[in-house]
């Protein structure tokens, strides 16, 4: 009887983890920035995000990649961005990512934040 609960169980689990989409962490952010490729050896993505949340948020960290042509992640930096950022403020954000031969774009999103009082870390 045991070994039934345990493998109805473990079928649930894996249902719900296969049917629960992953949430993404930059939902309700705005980011902007400018590519500095002056160093050898890497690149510098300077740039802005903005919270459009209804809600401040906490914990805020950045992931910089850098994309060759068909969309593939060569390399990437995180940065952490600040401990607070209010509903409609903006903070500004530096991170390097490593140079790396075939890139062709860099994509940032925030890749880490806590929402509101009772949110939890999100990623």
């Amino acid at each position: 009887m045991l070994a039934v609960r345990g493998l109805a169980l473990a079928l649930l689990t894996l249902t719900v983890v296969l049917l629960v989409p992953p949430a993404l962490a930059q939902t309700g952010f705005k980011i902007t920035y400018e590519v500095d490729d002056s160093r050898p050896g890497r690149a510098r993505l300077n740039g802005r995000v903005t919270n459009e949340r209804a809600q401040d948020v906490f914990e805020v960290s950045v992931t910089a990649e850098a994309l060759d042509a068909n969309g593939k992640v060569l390399a990437r930096g995180i940065s952490y961005v600040d401990a607070r950022i209010a509903r409609g403020d903006t903070r500004n954000f530096s991170v390097t990512v490593p140079a790396v031969p075939g890139t062709t774009s860099y994509r940032v999103v925030v890749s880490s934040f806590r929402g509101g009082i009772m949110g939890g870390p999100q990623s």
